[in-house]
């Protein structure tokens, strides 16, 4: 069920490589028969979590991850690095729960972005975490207000959680004038993310848990006795099971109903320290532009931009090859738009480029539930370009189901299958295909003041995927 091949180093992310660089040790792979109490699978930032929060929950339990290649190596580990909450998407949660629920969450996925860095505190993790804030901008005339409804639907509910900002004041916070205008909000942080989940492996083996990496799950049987898991060194019988692969999972047929698979390339550039202290992007600051086919950028503690740009290449029926889909397929075109946005980086050298698939849910916001209807399976998906932030709340939401408690997370609002279904294949993936390349065609035209196409204008609005929902 999971892929099996490991990546080569060259093939990971800026944050991977930097990591493990510091680490010795490959980690260990289950060999022979165990058996455990509970089994999360998937060893990202919503599998670690789900195992330690379960640890918390029962101490007497024994836990165990199982991650096909090591932890981190999946979307926790090659994103942005933005913690990022749910307010942009307040519009979308009320829809599905209604308006006390979607503040009620919105709120808590603010809280959970603290509780990173608490979490890291405490434990002595350096994910290099900075509250910093994120500016939602337009960087061209379409893009104008784009924030406004959410605004405005806010300020009904009496939420203000975004500043309105001048043109003026967008430019100066972002270091460039292409920003034309946008809203900042003060409650999302910036981390290098494989810091942050190399440091949940370290904590969930302090506590006991046990991280067997390079064992990729290659079959789940569920028995009289338990659910047996099957991988290439051995067998592992547990009573309870956490499936947190995240667009991985879209090979479960009933997810992959409500689940599309994209990938989202990034590229990161040789430290610029001078141009940094000059005036681009602010140390910690998180950047995202209004456009579809989103452009995210932030800097690091070592004077690199990393620019990440979202809708690249779509999995046929949620087949994701690990090492097809950890390369970026559009570098030069990454590099064009930071180009556009920050001038000065057009002969700076671009040291590393990535990708990674990007578990997007048929309304943009995650959905839990049990695999089957079986409370033994649990699983977990759909963060839709925004997990590091939520997973935080993914993992106590799936610790309390697989747990059996009758508590907040285990009755959240979260807990659903999302009412759009898309497309069958092979129609999802070609009609995908040809509307990735309409926003393709739109966004140029509108990045160089002209108007898009009526077919194109048409075919885009076919798309339901969103960054900020």
């Amino acid at each position: 069920m999971s892929q099996s091949s490991e990546l080569p180093p060259a093939a990971r992310s800026l944050w991977m490589q930097e990591t493990l660089a510091r680490e010795s040790g490959t980690g260990t792979a289950l060999l022979g028969s165990r058996k455990v109490d509970v089994c999360v699978v998937g060893g990202g930032l919503t599998g670690l979590w789900t195992a330690i929060r379960a640890k918390e929950q029962d101490p007497s339990l024994d836990v165990a991850v199982l991650e096909a290649d090591v932890c981190g190596s999946g979307a926790s580990g090659v994103n942005g690095g933005f913690a990022m909450t749910w307010w942009p998407k307040v519009k979308t949660l009320a829809k599905v729960m209604g308006t006390s629920d979607a503040l009620r969450m919105a709120a808590a996925s603010e809280a959970a972005v603290r509780d990173i860095g608490d979490f890291c505190r405490r434990h002595g993790i350096d994910a290099a975490f900075k509250p910093s804030g994120w500016l939602w901008a337009a960087t061209n005339t379409s893009q104008m207000d784009s924030w406004q409804a959410t605004l405005d639907h806010l300020a009904a509910l009496g939420a203000e959680p975004f500043k309105e900002m001048s043109a003026a004041e967008v430019a100066e916070m972002s270091g460039s004038d292409q920003h034309l205008g946008g809203v900042f909000e003060a409650g999302v942080a910036t981390i290098q993310p494989a810091g942050l989940v190399r440091g949940l492996r370290a904590a969930a083996i302090a506590a006991g848990i046990h991280v067997w990496e390079h064992s990729p799950m290659t079959g789940l049987h569920r028995g009289t006795e338990g659910v047996t898991l099957t991988s290439p060194g051995g067998t592992l019988l547990a009573q309870r099971v956490a499936l947190a692969t995240s667009a991985w999972l879209a090979r479960f047929r009933e997810i992959r109903r409500h689940l599309i698979v994209l990938g989202s390339d990034v590229i990161a550039t040789a430290p610029v320290p001078r141009l940094l202290e000059g005036s681009a992007l602010p140390e910690g600051l998180a950047i995202s532009d209004s456009r579809r086919l989103v452009h995210y950028y932030r800097s690091t503690d070592d004077g690199r931009i990393v620019f990440g740009k979202g809708g690249g290449r779509l999995a046929f029926r949620g087949r994701i090859d690990r090492e097809e889909w950890s390369r970026n397929s559009r570098p030069a075109d990454v590099h064009a738009h930071l180009t556009r946005m920050y001038p000065a980086t057009a002969n700076t050298d671009i040291t590393h480029a990535w990708s990674g698939p990007v578990d997007y849910s048929s309304d943009a916001l995650p959905f839990f539930g049990r695999l089957g209807g079986d409370p033994r399976v649990v699983y977990g998906v759909g963060f839709s370009g925004n997990g590091v932030g939520p997973s935080g709340l993914g993992g106590r939401i799936m610790a309390s189901l697989l747990l059996g408690a009758d508590d907040e997370w285990s009755n959240s609002p979260m807990v659903r299958k999302p009412k759009m279904w898309l497309p069958p294949e092979p129609i999802r993936y070609v009609g995908g295909r040809v509307v990735r390349t309409a926003l393709a065609s739109k966004e140029v035209a509108e990045d160089s003041g002209r108007k898009p196409s009526r077919v194109a204008t048409f075919l885009a609005s076919l798309d339901p995927t969103s960054f900020v929902g």
